[in-house]
């Protein structure tokens, strides 16, 4: 008699356990179906948020900010790999009132952050230019002078050299050692005027050692170019190389 009541109470617990496990699974069940539901329509709120009116005024006025948020931080240094996600729910929370970290403590964390990247982007570029000069000075043709400035004749002029204070007339082409043009009054149709003593120290150089007539390529150490601080809004990063086609066409009177 025992023996039955025993295996059919152990027959009812499995069973409990059973119909227990079958609901903590119903359960977990129902909450991943919650989870799921969540994350799809914060997909859809994040799809949405992408369609961008630029006819509408508020929208357009968002998406400039945007713009000149992002400009700032890529000449800054800084890429892609940011995210994108947080910089939206800071401000957001900041327009909410309920900011996480202090504003005085982020503008020095930024700050910071900015000028590690300078200084970062500063080091690279002054190493890429010394190699890169390093390697043009060993080319035939190329004559580097005592302060480090190299340059090539292209074509020799017979013409008058001009003196510092002779304001000439010159048709250039400035680029970065990639070659991406940055300045060039060839594509602008119009040659530069100008005195020999107000431009840059490698031009300065260049121009009182060039007969009117020549043309020359010159290859420009970043501390006779714009030095560290570049110039351009980042168009010449800090502590860059520079390559100049230069035709001097005239002296003034």
């Amino acid at each position: 008699m025992i023996k039955p009541l025993l295996t059919a109470f152990m027959l009812c617990t499995a069973l409990l356990s059973f119909s227990q496990k079958k609901k903590d699974l119903i359960n977990e069940i129902e909450v991943l179906k919650l989870q799921i539901e969540k994350a799809e329509t914060k997909l859809k709120a994040i799809e949405k948020a992408k369609e961008i009116d630029l006819e509408n005024e508020d929208q357009r006025f968002s998406y400039a900010f945007g713009v000149a948020i992002g400009n700032n931080l890529r000449t800054g240094g800084f890429d892609e790999t940011l995210s994108y996600n947080a910089i939206a729910t800071a401000i957001e929370e900041v327009m909410q009132g309920n900011e996480r970290i202090p504003l005085e403590a982020c503008l020095d964390y930024v700050q910071n952050a900015f000028q590690q990247k300078q200084e970062e982007e500063a080091e690279k570029k002054a190493e890429e230019g010394a190699a890169f000069l390093a390697a043009n000075g060993k080319r035939e043709g190329i004559v580097t002078t005592a302060s480090g400035l190299q340059y090539e004749i292209i074509t020799k002029g017979e013409g008058a050299i001009p003196n510092a204070n002779d304001k000439i007339s010159v048709h250039y082409t400035g680029m970065l050692i990639d070659g991406k043009v940055f300045d060039s009054s060839v594509e602008r149709g119009k040659p530069q005027k100008l005195k020999a003593n107000e431009v840059i120290k490698g031009w300065q150089e260049a121009l009182q050692k060039m007969p009117v007539g020549s043309k020359w390529k010159i290859y420009v150490p970043y501390d006779l170019g714009y030095g560290e601080r570049g110039a351009g809004g980042g168009v010449i990063p800090p502590y860059a190389a520079l390559i100049f086609e230069m035709e001097l066409l005239g002296i003034e009177k």
